[in-house]
C-alpha cells in the first residue's frame, strides 16, 4: 500500500502543481524536442471514413461499373433519351457522396467533443491535453475510469488496479506496482497513479485496434449484409438472362444492329436495383446527422440499426436513472459515537481520495476536511468489494494543510483505520442496524456505513471485525426525464431491467418512483443462480436487481442473449465496461469514464437518458423504411428478369426502350422511395430482412411481368402497319406503370395526406407525359385508339387486385 497525500486532489480542468516528492514530468523544452522528432501520439482516430474513401465507396461499385459500360454503349447507338438512366446514376452517386460527407462532418465534430482528455504532468504542473498531444516520455496521471491511451511503465501506484480484459480476455483486474508495464486499450478500475509513455502513435499495442474501433462503417449489420446478399443473387440472375436477351434480340433484329443493342440494354438496366444501396447509405447518413443534432455520437453506424432491434434495455441506476450528484440528508452516529468526531473522520476520508466518486463527493461537500489528520494509507473504492478506506495519524497535521505523507509533523496522534461502504457488506447478516437501513432503502435513500477497523488495509479480512460507527444517508437526484423514457420503452414493448451495484431495496424504490413495471419485486444479485439458463429465467421474471458485481453484469447480459434477446446496456462507470462490451449495443453517457465511452457504440454527449428514445426511433425509421423501399426496388428487378425470360422464350422484340423504364423507375420507385426512406416509422425492426422482402417482391414482380407481357402480346395482335411498334410498347408501358403504381400505393400504407399526395403526384406525372406532345415524342409514348389502352387498364386492374390479395396473404401467413 502506497502512502498518499490527503490534500493533493487533482482539478480535472485547471493545472495544479503535484505534491512534493513526486515526479514532475517532462519540461517544455523536452516536449518541443520530441515533437520535432515526431515522437507524438499521432494515431488518426477518426469517427468517419476519409473523403477519398467516401468518394471511392460511392463511385466504384459493382453495379455502377455495369451501368457505366451500358451507358457508354447507349451514347453511341441510341438517342440521348435512351441514355437517361446514366445521368440518374450520376445524380444518385452525387447525392450519396454529399450526404455521407455531411454525416462525416457531424461525426467528426461530435468525436472532438467526446474525446478523452488525459492529464499529463509537465514542468511539475498537471493539465489536461488532447490524446494526440502526448509525446514519448510524458508522465500521464491515472484515476478510476481512465483509459490508458498509450503504452507505458508505471511510476506511481496508489492501489492501482487495471482491467486488461479488452486486450487479453482476462476478466480479473491486475494490481499494478511501480515498474510494471501498462498497455494502451486497458483502463483503471480502482486506485490511481501515473505512468511514463514508452510507446506512442502507431507503435502502441492497441493503436490499430483503437483506430479501427472508432472508424465510421456501414458493415456488420443485417441490413447491409442482406442487401449484399440480394445484389449477389441479382448478379447471378443477370448474367445468363442478359446473354439470352442479347442473342434473342440480335436474331429478332437482324436487320438493325443498333436498335437490337438499345432494346437489349433496355432489358438489362432495370434488373439492377441500383438505387437501393444509395438509399440505404443516405438513410443511415441522415440518421447520423439527425442524432448528431441531439448531441448523440454514433461511434459505429450499424448501432442505429442495432438499437432498433433491441427488445431489452439494461439500465445502470447511477448516472442513468439518477443524476451523478448526491446530497447528504442525514448522519446517524451508532454505538455512542460522537457526531463531531464522526464529521471529522468523514472529512478526512474525503480528503484521502484524489478522485472521489459521487457518494464521496457528497460527503466532501457536507463535511470539509479540517486538515488535522495525515493519511498514511488509502484504499480506493472498488465496485467489486463495495467499500473504500483509509488510515490516519489523528492530530498529526504538518501545518501545510496537505497532509503530505513524505514530511512528518512534529506531533503524532493516535492511529486509526476507517472503512466506508455498503452496510450489508461491512456488517454481518442479522445485525440489528440492517433493519434500520432497510427502512431507509425502502424510501429510496442510499446508505453508507462508516466503520472503524483494525489492521492493515491490504488484509482481505479487514472488513470482518469492523465496528459500525455511523450511517451516512444520501439522497440521489432523479433525472427529470427518466420516467417518460421508461414509459416510452414500455409502450414500445421494450423490457427495461435496472441492474445496479447498490442495495436492491434502494434501487427498487428509485425504480418505483419512476414508474418502472415490476419495481416492487427486487432481487439481490448475490442470490442469483450461477447457471446461465437459471439466471436467464430469473432475469425474464424480474426487472430490478441490486448488489450486482461487474462480472455479474456481464453474465446477466450473456444470459439474456442466450434467451434470444437483443440487449442494450447503458452505463457511465468503470463497473459497466465489461457488460457494455458484451451487449449487442453499448450506450455510454458523455460524462462517463473514458473506458465506457471507448467501448460503447453510442455516446449520449448531453448525458440525457431521454435521448435514447430518439436513437431507437431513428433506427426503426431506417430499418422499417429501407425494408419498404427494398420491396419496391426488388419488385422491379423480379419483373425485369421475368419479362426478359419471356422475351427470350417467345423470340419477340423486347418490350421497352431504356427511356421507358427510366420513366417508370423514376415515377414508381426513385422519387417516391426517397421520400418513403426518410419518413417516420415506429415499427420495431424484425429479423430476416432478405426473407421478408422477397416474400413480397417475388409475387409482386411475377404478377406485374405476366400482366405486362400479356398486354404486349395482345397489342401485337391488335396493331398493324406503321407506328405499330410504338403503340405496342406504349400499351405495355401503361399496364406496367399502373401495376407498379398500385405496388407503390400498397407500400406507402398506412396513408397520410402526404403519402396519398405522393402516389397521386406520380400518377399525374405519367399522365403529363401521355398528354404533352413533346413529352410523347421524347419518351416515344403514344396511346393509339381506345380499345387497347382500356384493355391495358383492365389487365392492370386485375393484376393489381391479385397483388393485393397476395400481399395480404403474406401479411397473415407470416405475421409475427
Amino acid at each position: 500500500m502506497t502512502h498518499i497525500d490527503a490534500g493533493a486532489e487533482l482539478d480535472p480542468v485547471h493545472p495544479v502543481a503535484p505534491p512534493a516528492g513526486r515526479a514532475t514530468g517532462l519540461t517544455a523544452a523536452e516536449v518541443a524536442e520530441r515533437v520535432a522528432r515526431g515522437e507524438v501520439n499521432d494515431v488518426p482516430l477518426r469517427s468517419s471514413r476519409s473523403t477519398s474513401e467516401i468518394v471511392r465507396g460511392n463511385v466504384f461499385t459493382r453495379f455502377n461499373a455495369i451501368i457505366g459500360v451500358l451507358w457508354v454503349i447507349m451514347l453511341f447507338v441510341a438517342p440521348i433519351q435512351d441514355s437517361l438512366f446514366g445521368f440518374v446514376i450520376v445524380a444518385n452517386t452525387g447525392i450519396g457522396i454529399i450526404q455521407e460527407l455531411r454525416a462525416k462532418k457531424t461525426l467528426d465534430g461530435l468525436a472532438v467533443i467526446g474525446e478523452a482528455k488525459p492529464t499529463v504532468r509537465r514542468d511539475g504542473v498537471a493539465a489536461e491535453i488532447s490524446t494526440s498531444e502526448i509525446v514519448l516520455g510524458d508522465l500521464v496521471e491515472l484515476g478510476p475510469g481512465d483509459k490508458i491511451v498509450v503504452d507505458g511503465e508505471t511510476v506511481e501506484a496508489d492501489s492501482l488496479e487495471v482491467d486488461e480484459s479488452l486486450l487479453t480476455g482476462e476478466a480479473d483486474p491486475v494490481l499494478k506496482k511501480p515498474g510494471d508495464k501498462l498497455m494502451s486499450g486497458s483502463f483503471v478500475v480502482a486506485g490511481g497513479g501515473a505512468f511514463t509513455a514508452t510507446k506512442v502513435g502507431r507503435e502502441a499495442y492497441a493503436a490499430q485496434l483503437a483506430e479501427e474501433a472508432s472508424r465510421f462503417t456501414l458493415v456488420h449489420s443485417e441490413l447491409r449484409s442482406g442487401i449484399s446478399t440480394i445484389l449477389k443473387y441479382v448478379t447471378w440472375l443477370m448474367v445468363p438472362t442478359s446473354i439470352g436477351l442479347i442473342i434473342s434480340q440480335l436474331v429478332v433484329k437482324d436487320d438493325n444492329f443498333k436498335e437490337s443493342i438499345a432494346y437489349t440494354v433496355g432489358g438489362i438496366v432495370p434488373m439492377i436495383p441500383e438505387g437501393l444501396v444509395l438509399l440505404t447509405s443516405v438513410a443511415f447518413a441522415i440518421g447520423v446527422i439527425r442524432l448528431g443534432r441531439k448531441q448523440c455520437l454514433v461511434q459505429e453506424l450499424p448501432a442505429i440499426e442495432g438499437l432498433a432491434r433491441v427488445d431489452t434495455v439494461c439500465l445502470d441506476k447511477t448516472g442513468t436513472l439518477t443524476e451523478g450528484g448526491m446530497d447528504v440528508t442525514e448522519l446517524r452516529p451508532l454505538n455512542g459515537a460522537d457526531e463531531t468526531y464522526v464529521r471529522k473522520v468523514l472529512g478526512a476520508l474525503g480528503a484521502s481520495d484524489p478522485r472521489p466518486n459521487a457518494s464521496l463527493q457528497a460527503i466532501i461537500d457536507a463535511y470539509p476536511d479540517s486538515e488535522e489528520w495525515r493519511c498514511t494509507q488509502a484504499l480506493p473504492f472498488s465496485s467489486a468489494r463495495k467499500y473504500s478506506g483509509a488510515s490516519f495519524d489523528e492530530g498529526a497535521g504538518d501545518g501545510e494543510g496537505s497532509g503530505n505523507s513524505n514530511s512528518r509533523g512534529n506531533s503524532r496522534g493516535e492511529s486509526s483505520t476507517w472503512l466506508l461502504g455498503a452496510p450489508d457488506v461491512l456488517l454481518p447478516s442479522g445485525d440489528p442496524v440492517l433493519d434500520e437501513i432497510e427502512q431507509l432503502n425502502h424510501d429510496g435513500l442510499r446508505v453508507l456505513l462508516l466503520a472503524r477497523a483494525a489492521g492493515d488495509l491490504d488484509a482481505p479480512e479487514i472488513a470482518r471485525d469492523a465496528r459500525a460507527t455511523a450511517l451516512v444517508v444520501l439522497e440521489q437526484r432523479l433525472r427529470p426525464d427518466a420516467a417518460d423514457t421508461l414509459r416510452y420503452f414500455e409502450e414500445q414493448n421494450v423490457q427495461a431491467k435496472v441492474i445496479s451495484g447498490d442495495n436492491a431495496v434502494s434501487v427498487g424504490a428509485v425504480a418505483g418512483k419512476l414508474g418502472l413495471p415490476g419495481a416492487a419485486n427486487t432481487v439481490d444479485a448475490r442470490q442469483l443462480p450461477a447457471d446461465q439458463a437459471e439466471m436467464a429465467e430469473a432475469l425474464d421474471a424480474n426487472s430490478v436487481f441490486g448488489r450486482v458485481t461487474p462480472q455479474q453484469k456481464r453474465d446477466m447480459v450473456g444470459a439474456l442473449q442466450s434467451k434470444g434477446h437483443t440487449v442494450a446496456m447503458t452505463g457511465d462507470g468503470v463497473n459497466d465496461v465489461l457488460a457494455l462490451k458484451d451487449a449487442d449495443i453499448g450506450v455510454s453517457m458523455g460524462s462517463g469514464s473514458e473506458a465506457t465511452r471507448a467501448v460503447a457504440q453510442i455516446v449520449l454527449l448531453n448525458n440525457s437518458f431521454a435521448t435514447l428514445p430518439s436513437v431507437v426511433a431513428e433506427g426503426r425509421r431506417v430499418i422499417g423504411n429501407i425494408t419498404r423501399v427494398a420491396t419496391l426496388f426488388l419488385v422491379k428487378t423480379v419483373y425485369s428478369v421475368v419479362i426478359a425470360l419471356l422475351v427470350v422464350c417467345s423470340q419477340v422484340e423486347y418490350l421497352f426502350l431504356p427511356r421507358h423504364l427510366t420513366l417508370l423507375s423514376t415515377l414508381t420507385i426513385g422519387v417516391p422511395a426517397f421520400f418513403l426512406a426518410l419518413a417516420p416509422n415506429k415499427e420495431r425492426a424484425k429479423p430476416h430482412f432478405v426473407r421478408r422482402v422477397m416474400r413480397y417482391a417475388l409475387p409482386g414482380g411475377i404478377i406485374a411481368a405476366l400482366a405486362t407481357f400479356a398486354t404486349y402480346l395482345l397489342a401485337r395482335h391488335h396493331y398493324t402497319g406503321e407506328g405499330a411498334r410504338e403503340a405496342e410498347t406504349s400499351a405495355a408501358t401503361l399496364a406496367l406503370f399502373l401495376v407498379s403504381l398500385w405496388v407503390l400505393a400498397i407500400i406507402a400504407r398506412p396513408y397520410t395526406w402526404w403519402r396519398v399526395g405522393l402516389v397521386a403526384a406520380m400518377g399525374l406525372g405519367f399522365l403529363l407525359v401521355l398528354v404533352v406532345p413533346w413529352l410523347q415524342d421524347f419518351f416515344a409514348l403514344k396511346l393509339v385508339g381506345t380499345t387497347m389502352p382500356w384493355a391495358a387498364v383492365a389487365i392492370a386492374a386485375v393484376a393489381s387486385a391479385v397483388i393485393e390479395v397476395a400481399f395480404r396473404w403474406v401479411d397473415r401467413r407470416f405475421a409475427a
